[in-house]
């Protein structure tokens, strides 16, 4: 077992809360449109709507306010009405200022681990939207590294680690995305740990691949020094 070199981070609801202001502003846009459709549909055909324009805008705000307005312009037969389109742009402006909420367990856990290993951020979505967080954070002294990247990927994660540290074999991923943080980290050959968040969007839900040896999953990030020591001392 190679000793653990590098560990990247996952930061929305890993570091900080993000899904819970998506799942306020969807409630408010389902109001917005309740003469249309039922709460139900109208989530339905926002994330259908999220799914198709992945591909288009990749993970973040801006996206998921484009996606609203299509879904808005798609139940009201194109006849929404201009207000409608300026408040959809209003809650989206609110979601890109709104205050960083740091996790439990994040500062002291990043604190303790710096300097003894090479500490990279990992995260997708919107550039800008991203180094604000983080930058309001004020975790940013903390990492050797920052990548914001499109997607994650094996590939992703083996590039990745091969920069900035020495290789995935001795690094590892943190994160409460099994699909995102979890999975492609052990499929590209580091460990995987996964720190479950109350809420997590449904298209980054994923089968915990509990039969793979370098899986680990924590109840919260406080528990992850233990850890690292742990395998320190089995390897």
């Amino acid at each position: 077992m190679s000793t653990i070199t590098t560990i990247g981070f996952d930061a929305d609801d890993t570091l900080w809360q993000n899904e819970q202001f998506f799942r306020q502003t969807e409630k408010h846009f389902a109001t917005l449109l309740a003469e249309h459709a039922g709460g139900h549909d109208i989530e339905a055909r926002l994330l259908e709507a999220e799914r198709r324009n992945l591909a288009h805008y990749g993970f973040g705000i801006k996206g998921f306010t484009l996606s609203m307005i299509e879904t808005a312009l798609e139940l009201s037969g194109g006849k929404v009405p201009p207000n409608v389109i300026r408040e959809i742009l209003d809650v989206g402006r609110e979601m890109l200022s709104h205050p960083v909420e740091t996790l439990p367990h994040v500062r002291e856990t990043l604190e303790e681990l710096a300097g003894a290993y090479r500490l990279v951020l990992i995260t997708k979505g919107d550039l800008f939207d991203q180094e604000r967080k983080l930058a309001q954070s004020g975790l940013g002294e903390l990492f050797d590294a920052v990548e914001i990247v499109s997607d994650k990927t094996a590939a992703t994660y083996q590039r990745i680690f091969t920069c900035h540290g020495d290789g995935p074999g001795r690094s590892m991923m943190v994160g409460n995305s099994l699909k995102s943080d979890v999975v492609p980290a052990i499929q590209a050959g580091g460990w995987g740990v996964y720190v479950p968040h109350d809420l997590t969007w449904v298209l980054e839900h994923a089968d915990e691949p509990t039969a793979a040896p370098r899986f680990r999953r924590l109840e919260h990030l406080g528990e992850l020094s233990a850890l690292i020591e742990r395998l320190g001392r089995e390897g």
